[in-house]
């Protein structure tokens, strides 16, 4: 069942578009990244095969895209603001709440997730660096979320591919697909088709939520 609900914050209105459950054991929120979409392939994919699994997907849009801007905010603190009151939300609604996101909206999940109610972080493509600026490390904000936290990330990746990550604390584990870039996009070349790219991550993230949850 889809069901869509707007989330008053002090950023603007956010949205939250349900694919439930038909019997919860936990719902994972996932936010979308600053240029992109909650119809982007990994979000969609992720909201259409976990429900299935017991797992209640909620994507969620930021005032600036729920207001119809093109690019979101570049202050972290504004994105913060327009993602924690749908986090508190949903982690008093009863399910154990796992939050995440792709890219930026990975980054917003891993520096509220603890203070928010939320057992665990997936962070999907996330962006260690800068393209071509390895120097400007965001790793410690995936370090420091304080919560046993996942990342999917494409070998292809110009954010960071996974040989680039550093050694991840106890709690928290990567995923290394065999191909994709920051979108999961897999060349025609692969060995590998897109759908089967798509299904390892759907499967990793569902075993790893239902694990934490």
């Amino acid at each position: 069942m889809r069901t869509t609900e707007l989330v008053p914050t002090e950023a603007g209105d956010a949205r939250i578009t349900y694919h439930r459950a038909a019997d919860p054991r936990v719902v994972l929120a996932l936010g979308h990244g600053t240029s992109g979409a909650i119809d982007s392939r990994d979000l969609a994919a992720l909201a259409g095969r976990l429900p299935s699994r017991g797992i209640t997907v909620a994507l969620v849009e930021q005032p600036w895209k729920v207001a119809g801007r093109k690019l979101g905010p570049s202050a972290a603190k504004t994105l913060d603001l327009g993602w924690r009151p749908v986090a508190e939300r949903l982690a008093g609604q009863g399910p154990a709440l796992v939050v995440g996101g792709r890219s930026a909206g990975a980054r917003v999940a891993c520096r509220t997730g603890a203070a928010t109610g939320a057992v665990g972080v997936v962070a999907l493509a996330f962006p260690l660096h800068p393209p071509g600026k390895p120097e400007k490390s965001r790793a410690q904000e995936l370090l420091e979320s304080g919560l046993p936290t996942l990342v999917v990330q494409g070998a292809a990746d110009p954010f960071g591919g996974p040989q680039e990550f550093p050694e991840l604390p106890a709690g928290h584990e990567l995923v290394a697909l065999p191909y994709g870039n920051h979108g999961f996009e897999v060349p025609k070349r692969a060995s590998l088709g897109q759908d089967e790219v798509l299904e390892l991550i759907c499967r990793a993230v569902g075993d790893w939520v239902l694990r934490v949850g």
